[in-house]
């Protein structure tokens, strides 16, 4: 009885004291007592239920809402036992307790206090941010109006909820380790109530092991179950991950709609609502810097040292998937156990309204949604890839460069490259081995690179040889990121799950890394969805003994947390040494300029790309020159440049055999024929040569012509190299030929010499014809017999036996000739015999081939003189032509051969000519044209043709400049952000 009225007594002071308590606001219910006073004071309260705070977990999710830093738990020891019984206690142990109570409830009310001023105090530091609402959209302040924020906010947990999240554990402990001690000397029962208390508020048991003070000789205290230390870890190890993938559940949902949300401002902007020019991200800004870089020659000791993230591995260790993973997306192309990637594949990650993809150099957009944008995509990485790779080799280090948007993706560029190999297999060139060593190497000694190392946790850690490569790279472990794949292979597969702890913290490799993470990337089943591999990622972890024994922590597992820690470590190197960076080209910057005003003081600075549009121009000039030829030129050289071609065959061929002829008749039927035959099978085509020929020089005779004082030779061999592509694209029009048979037939046909001048110019034309011939054959005769008496003595010159032979055999032949000045042709038998019998006579050996060379020379010097003494005979012979030679013995039917000559040559000059100035001078500009614009585009042409110290000072110039203000711009827009 005594003791009820003793507690009924506490009971009105407890709820006295809390409703007059200045640090609670409104009635305190029994419920939110504490515990020690509830469990000894009120245990026959029907709605009494021991309630645990709620655990914080050992490990920080990459969240917004856990923020804070996590403290260690520090369990208060159990003590088990019985003390004696002692008569004395109840009444010194009731007021011990009342005391307990109150010192707990006093704590309890001045911690709320001190938080609630510490609340005020933060609260007071924020600035008024009233001044800056025009720089947050007008979407958000309607938001509203589209979206239902009570919904999201009632879906939302309380903020009693939230606060059970975060305990202030370390003050608690330290008030009751107080009280502990103030009660320890002499109360060993007052102890025991206090470690019952600490061990319920830290670990939260529920009220299974209910704790009851009662006289420590009452018989249920015999009956006190003992828990065993494993039990309990246990226990709440399997507590602590139901709590875990409870708030993380929490948190997904809660980024997903923040997702969409974030989706929807995003549309709206791209609908133009909003009329304010939107700024690039800073990622893409970033991006652009690095794709400048990829193009730079480090000249001068600057080298990129920017950062980004390097994904190396064995091959097929699952490089491919987890970036994937990552980008949300199955992008790349796959193959079972063939090398997919064969160059570095620069993949940049920002936020958008819409999951798409481009390349850097195209504006085509690939729906990451749709199956068949998905297979495009995958296909054209495949095409440029072995574009890049060059005849002979397996791998190339020419970058592609890929932007992939999409809601809710993390910020950062990543860089995929070819998976490291231990053999070189068939198929592949000798080299692939050293090349892909020296691709990873070249990416990873950049200093402030992220190294994404991936190793395939389905096979034995020491067939890795990625590990070996990386510590070598980054021996520290300060930048590298050690992510296991294929972790649910590895759980079925490995006999000791302890490996796969031990190769989660570095102890089976000699490298050091950052951070560890085990991924999950699917079932090997190449078409499955990422939705589908990130639900049996999340199933998998989740059933996964590899958590539930604690051999992995739960911010290491999923794609989801390596992508977060991934990208926070990424902007963390960006934010630390981008500026660095900028100051290194600032330097080279000013060492560049430098140079370019002691060397090239009066000279504009043009790069590569204004040098070729300069050449271009001029190019473009010259050859629109074609077009100011005068039609006089081109007849002149085009008649000029096709007798010298047709010439040795009319004379030869035609004029040479008629005149053999005994008389007119005949000789005219010859010519006819000869002419007739030669003008359906050959002569079109060979008009058609010459005036492409004739083409050609008067277009390299402009694009070579030296420009006085503004000539610049860097042009020369860009210029000859356009000259030879566009003549060797340049066909001549194929019925051009057929139209000119035909006029050259009827220019052949006529016979009329209409008046003196044309008959005078014939025969100009033929004696001209004549000498040179003449003059041809006086050469080789002189060849045949050696320097003549002049020679031999002024110059010392001597004849050689052959020459000797042959001059003799041509005196033999003059006598002959001098005896019979109408001889034909050839050479009879006899006469052969008659030569060589009277040669020998002389002690002079002949053949009888000599004998018939000698011969062809001396009788063509002795035809053409005869041929040249008629012209001018011929030269009053028009009016015996008139009267077609009746009543007279002249007869000058050559010349009449030579004038249809003569006007054929003018009529198909002329007929070229119109061909020439109407169509192919333009073929041949839009053929130049299409070579510069393919030149254009031809990187590595323009490096071949436009060389010299002056370009590429100009270039590195340029390139250094445009870093330098991308830089500047990425770097100001960081600062705004922060």
């Amino acid at each position: 009885m005594w003791r009820l009225r003793r507690a009924a007594v506490a009971c009105e002071v407890c709820q006295s004291l809390v409703k007059h308590s200045s640090g609670m606001k409104g009635s305190l219910s029994l419920q939110k007592l504490h515990l020690v006073s509830r469990s000894i004071y009120h245990s026959h309260h029907p709605t009494l239920k021991l309630q645990r705070p709620q655990l914080r977990t050992s490990f920080q999710q990459f969240s917004s809402l856990t923020n804070l830093p996590l403290r260690k738990l520090k369990l208060s020891p159990i003590k088990y036992g019985y003390q004696p019984r002692r008569n004395f206690w109840p009444a010194r142990l009731a007021a011990r307790l009342l005391k307990l109570r109150y010192l707990i409830l006093g704590s309890a009310v001045g911690g709320g206090y001190t938080a609630k001023k510490t609340f005020d105090q933060w609260k007071d530091m924020i600035p008024d941010l009233s001044d800056y609402k025009w720089i947050v959209p007008d979407i958000v302040w309607e938001i509203d109006e589209y979206i239902d924020l009570e919904k999201i906010r009632k879906a939302l947990p309380n903020s009693e909820d939230l606060a059970k999240l975060a305990p202030d554990f370390d003050k608690i402990v330290e008030n009751l380790s107080l009280l502990k001690d103030f009660f320890t000397t002499g109360h060993k029962l007052v102890s025991e109530v206090i470690g019952a208390s600490d061990l319920l508020l830290l670990l939260g048991s529920p009220g299974e092991t209910a704790f009851r003070a009662t006289d420590p000789g009452s018989e249920s205290d015999k009956h006190y179950r003992k828990v065993s230390d494993k039990e309990k870890i246990d226990q709440l190890q399997e507590e602590l991950l139901h709590t875990q993938l409870k708030y993380q559940r929490i948190l997904e949902r809660l980024e997903k709609e923040n997702k969409e949300l974030r989706k929807l401002v995003l549309q709206k902007d791209d609908k133009g609502i909003h009329h304010r020019k939107l700024k690039k991200s800073l990622i893409d800004m970033y991006s652009e810097v690095l794709d400048v870089l990829s193009d730079y020659d480090a000249s001068y000791n600057t080298q990129d040292h920017l950062p980004r993230v390097v994904v190396v591995g064995d091959q097929s260790a699952g490089k491919t998937s987890v970036l994937e993973m990552i980008a949300q997306a199955r992008i790349f192309p796959r193959g079972s156990g063939e090398m997919m990637t064969r160059s570095p594949v620069k993949v940049t990650l920002s936020e958008g309204p819409h999951h798409v993809a481009l390349f850097k150099d195209s504006s085509r957009e690939f729906d990451l949604t749709k199956e068949e944008d998905l297979a495009a995509l995958r296909h054209e990485i495949e095409l440029r890839m072995r574009k890049n790779v060059k005849d002979g080799c397996t791998v190339s280090p020419e970058t592609i460069s890929l932007n992939v948007k999409g809601p809710g993706l993390q910020r950062m560029v990543l860089v995929d490259l070819p998976g490291v190999i231990n053999t070189v297999t068939s198929g592949m060139a000798p080299d692939t081995k050293e090349t892909i060593f020296s691709i990873s190497k070249a990416y990873m000694q950049n200093p402030n690179a992220i190294i994404l190392c991936i190793q395939d946790g389905s096979v034995d850690a020491e067939r890795s040889i990625v590990t070996d490569l990386v510590s070598q790279m980054d021996p520290h472990g300060r930048r590298t990121i050690f992510v296991l794949t294929k972790v649910d292979l590895a759980e079925k597969n490995v006999a000791s799950p302890s490996r796969i702890q031990q190769i989660i913290e570095g102890k089976l490799f000699p490298m050091k890394a950052l951070g560890y993470f085990a991924v999950v990337t699917g079932k090997g089943n190449s078409s499955e969805s990422i939705d589908a591999i990130r639900e049996y990622e999340e199933e998998f972890f989740q059933n996964s003994n590899l958590l539930k024994t604690s051999m992995l922590k739960a911010h290491q597992v999923t794609t989801r947390n390596l992508s977060l820690a991934v990208s926070d470590c990424f902007w963390k190197m960006v934010r630390e040494s981008v500026e660095q960076q900028a100051d290194s080209f600032k330097a080279t910057r000013f060492n560049l300029e430098t140079e370019w005003k002691n060397n090239y003081p009066r000279l504009r600075e043009l790069d590569r790309n204004e040098l070729f549009e300069k050449a271009k121009n001029e190019i473009l000039d010259e050859v629109i020159s074609l077009s100011q030829v005068t039609p006089k030129h081109w007849e002149e050289i085009l008649q000029q440049s096709l007798w010298e071609r047709v010439s040795t065959h009319v004379i030869e061929n035609i004029y040479l055999p008629a005149a053999q002829t005994m008389n007119s008749g005949t000789f005219n039927t010859t010519v006819d024929i000869k002419l007739k035959q030669w003008t359906d099978k050959q002569l079109p085509n060979k008009a058609v040569e010459v005036a492409w020929e004739t083409l050609q020089e008067e277009f390299s005779r402009f694009m070579t012509e030296p420009k006085g004082k503004e000539h610049d030779d860097i042009f020369d061999k860009l210029k000859e190299a356009v000259k030879e592509e566009s003549i060797k694209r340049h066909k001549w029009n194929d019925f051009a030929e057929d139209s000119l048979r035909v006029i050259q037939h009827n220019a052949l046909e006529d016979r009329s010499i209409s008046d003196k001048q044309q008959w005078d110019a014939a025969i100009y034309f033929m004696e001209e014809a004549l000498q040179a011939r003449l003059k041809d054959t006086e050469n080789a005769i002189e060849n045949m017999v050696g320097p003549d008496w002049k020679k031999r003595w002024l110059y010392w010159k001597n004849r050689t036996q052959e020459q000797f032979v042959h001059n003799e055999t041509k005196n033999e032949l003059e006598k002959m000739l001098k005896c019979n000045e109408e001889h034909p042709a050839y050479l009879a038998s006899d006469e052969i015999t008659t030569v060589r019998k009277n040669l020998e006579s002389r002690g002079v050996e002949v053949d009888p081939s000599l004998i018939k060379d000698t011969w062809h020379q001396v009788y063509r010097r002795h035809f053409l003189k005869t041929a040249l003494n008629h012209c001018n005979l011929c030269r009053r012979g028009f009016y015996y032509y008139q009267r077609h030679f009746v009543d007279s013995e002249l007869e000058c039917n050559d010349v009449v051969l030579f004038w249809r000559i003569q006007r054929m040559l003018a009529i198909t000059a002329n007929t070229l000519r119109q061909q020439l100035t109407n169509t192919e001078v333009r073929r041949l500009e839009k053929n130049v044209k299409e070579v510069l614009e393919d030149f254009a585009e031809d990187s590595e042409k323009k490096v071949k043709l436009l060389t010299g110290k002056r370009v590429q000072l100009a270039e590195d110039l340029k390139k250094v400049r445009e870093i330098q203000e991308k830089l500047d711009a990425f770097i100001e827009a960081l600062h705004q952000e922060k």
